[in-house]
């Protein structure tokens, strides 16, 4: 019998004073079995730095037909497609193609350099593309914060990001790569 997922419950409140964004998100992450409790945070992260009302989780490493977290329009039209860690050339133009726009956030320090540095050329090409990058320490830092339940503030100033609980604060400050012109 296949391990099932681990699922968590977050109450993650975004204040976002750089885009003006303010909201409270209950949320439920699904931990796939083969998903290290960095990349759950690096999800639960990407989702406070990109919030909007009709963002959503994505089966994930579940399914290799979906983003990690997408926004789609009331048609059902993909408005972003989001993917962690260091996809293929091949999956982003995929991507791109099918979403107005797409964001890579990577998380894995010197891995995710040796990516973009390999990939940075082909990439600036893709027009509707967005690169992020977070500090796999400070990322790994956020790990602490992992519970079953949670009750998160995620504050974005000036391109600071502080997430936070009641015991813990972790501070960060993601570096943009790439974006559209």
């Amino acid at each position: 019998m296949a391990p099932k997922a681990t699922v968590y419950k977050a109450e993650l409140q975004v204040s976002d004073m750089d885009r003006h964004y303010y909201a409270l998100h209950n949320l439920t992450l699904a931990q796939h079995p083969s998903e290290t409790d960095l990349r759950l945070m690096a999800r639960l992260i990407s989702f406070a730095l990109l919030a909007e009302e009709r963002l959503e989780f994505g089966r994930g490493l579940s399914s290799d037909e979906d983003p990690d977290l997408w926004r789609r329009d009331y048609t059902g039209d993909i408005e972003q497609w989001v993917d962690l860690g260091q996809p293929d050339e091949s999956r982003i133009r995929k991507a791109c193609g099918r979403a107005q726009q797409v964001v890579i956030v990577t998380y894995n320090g010197n891995a995710s350099d040796i990516w973009w540095s390999k990939n940075s050329a082909s990439l600036a090409r893709l027009k509707n593309l967005t690169v992020i990058d977070l500090d796999g320490v400070s990322v790994e830092a956020a790990t602490k914060l992992l519970q079953r339940g949670m009750r998160l503030t995620a504050m974005i100033q000036d391109g600071e990001c502080q997430l936070m609980s009641d015991e813990t604060n972790v501070a960060f400050r993601p570096t943009l790569r790439m974006q559209p012109a």
